[in-house]
């Protein structure tokens, strides 16, 4: 019985690891990092994002000095609104896993920062999603919840994690 639980738990990890193999990290910014656009590329992030194709379990990763990171809702991307955030770091150096569907909001929170372009919104498909169509009309954007499954979650990890639980049961039943 004991063989059968460390069993299930080895492939439990092995899908983690799975996924986290086809997972890409996207450096924001290049090597400029998270700065202050020049006032002529003030959409310059969002730019950038629509070039990238985000998939679940995917992460941006921002380099940045005496600046900061948010993860915010749409009402307050649409309006650097800096107060309420769903996620903030200050560390210089910040990955943020995308681990759901849907869009992300990012926005500096230094003073005046988001209003001269230091945003972005990153739209994130599920794993195997088809490629996004050139002519297809962009899908209408969702806010991001702040009940989304905790980092490092995926369908496949979950999946993977169920089955290898269950496989103690299947093993005694046959």
């Amino acid at each position: 019985m004991a063989n059968l639980v460390s069993l299930g738990l080895l492939l439990a990890l092995l899908g983690a690891l799975c996924r986290s193999a086809d997972a890409t990290a996207f450096e924001v910014g290049g090597d400029d990092g998270w700065v202050v656009p020049p006032a002529s590329d003030g959409g310059m992030y969002n730019q950038w994002a629509s070039k990238n194709r985000f998939l679940v379990s995917d992460s941006v990763h921002f380099k940045y000095k005496e600046d900061s990171v948010l993860v915010v809702t749409e009402d307050d991307y649409n309006n650097c609104r800096a107060t309420h955030p769903i996620f903030f770091s200050n560390n210089d150096d910040t990955e943020v896993e995308l681990d759901r569907p849907g869009l992300f909001y990012f926005i500096s929170g230094a003073t005046g920062h988001c209003e001269r372009g230091q945003r972005m919104a990153v739209k994130v498909l599920g794993q195997g999603a088809p490629p996004p169509s050139p002519l297809a009309p962009p899908a209408p954007p969702t806010p991001p919840s702040p009940s989304a499954a905790a980092p490092g979650t995926s369908a496949l990890a979950g999946a993977i994690a169920a089955v290898a639980m269950s496989l103690p049961v299947i093993m005694l039943t046959v």
